[in-house]
């Protein structure tokens, strides 16, 4: 009779964990991509800034200054969410090892079952060839 593989939950519970992970891991590499978009979009609005006028470019200058302050900050934001990305990373990785790890327990165990239910079946088999090849006693034998 098979029996079940006794680590099933653990691997159930092991999916879920890595899937978690996954999600995590997805959601920092999105903040790191729009971060990325956000800074690109700052910087390349400091292109875009004409001087018309003496109080143009001061509001220019001042906005250059404000915008340099936000580039640097969102450097600062991009280098956290580097590191963020990176931990999800790792901790995908370790969750994936960890699932990988007990499917391979699984696996081996449903081959150890496979392999348990033919030895069954061949020995039944070869009980019936045994019985099969015994000479069945004559009529006259019988009484």
């Amino acid at each position: 009779m098979p029996r079940d593989f006794s680590l099933a939950g653990l691997l159930r519970l092991r999916r879920l964990q890595e899937d978690e992970s996954a999600g995590r891991l997805l959601r920092a590499r999105s903040r790191a991509s729009e971060l990325a978009a956000q800074r690109t979009h700052v910087r390349d609005s400091l292109v875009d800034d004409e001087a018309v006028s003496v109080e143009s470019m001061h509001a220019i200058s001042a906005a250059r200054a404000s915008t340099s302050s936000m580039l640097a900050d969102l450097k600062n934001l991009e280098l956290e969410q580097d590191a963020e990305v990176a931990r999800a990373a790792a901790e995908h990785a370790a969750a994936r090892a960890q699932t990988l790890a007990l499917e391979k327990l699984e696996e081996r165990h449903a081959e150890e079952q496979a392999a348990e239910e033919l030895r069954a079946e061949q020995t039944v088999l070869d009980e019936l060839a045994g019985r099969a090849s015994r000479p069945r006693p004559s009529i006259e034998e019988e009484r």
